[in-house]
């Protein structure tokens, strides 16, 4: 009877192990992807640093372009005003002969 209280005692003994090694497998497995989720995680953090510097520091030609723009159209505009003026000025010279 012994013995087969030792046997009993032996199996159970053994699926304990088993459970820790599934356990240590899984452990295995889910430090794997926390490992490579935190490798991905620093890669998207120094790009996005990377770019927030890049974006910084390089110049807007945009702002530059769009002030060019409407300093041509302020000339245009000026130039447009003083033609009508001229204009109006020979109207009101001919209407007054």
């Amino acid at each position: 009877m012994s013995d087969l209280k030792k046997l009993a005692e032996l199996t159970k003994l053994g699926s304990l192990l088993r459970k820790e090694e599934k356990e240590a497998e899984a452990d295995k497995k889910f430090t794997v992807v926390l490992w490579v989720l935190a490798v991905i995680g620093v890669i998207v953090v120094v790009a996005a640093v990377a770019y927030a510097i890049y974006r910084h520091f390089t110049p807007d030609y945009l702002e530059d372009f769009e002030d060019e723009f409407e300093d041509e159209e302020s000339e245009e505009e000026e130039e447009e005003e003083k033609e009508e003026e001229e204009e109006e000025d020979i109207f009101e010279d001919e209407g007054e002969n």
